[in-house]
């Protein structure tokens, strides 16, 4: 079953461990989960307030 999780970040959180930083996925786009490939650079221009559904070619569609 599908599931709809809301995520708000634009960006990765850096986090260092040990002596290496790496960064962890925020915007749930990320198909290296729980790591940042750089999915997030898509969502740099969403509507603040509107709700948006990615699909898995790319697109993406606001919600109602």
């Amino acid at each position: 079953m599908a599931r709809i999780v809301k995520k708000t970040a634009h960006g990765p959180q850096e986090l260092k461990m040990g002596d290496k930083n790496v960064s962890i996925c925020m915007c749930g786009l990320s198909k290296n989960q729980p790591f940042c490939d750089g999915s997030h650079k898509r969502t740099l221009d969403e509507k603040e307030g509107v709700t948006y559904c990615y699909h898995d070619d790319g697109s993406r569609e606001e919600l109602k």
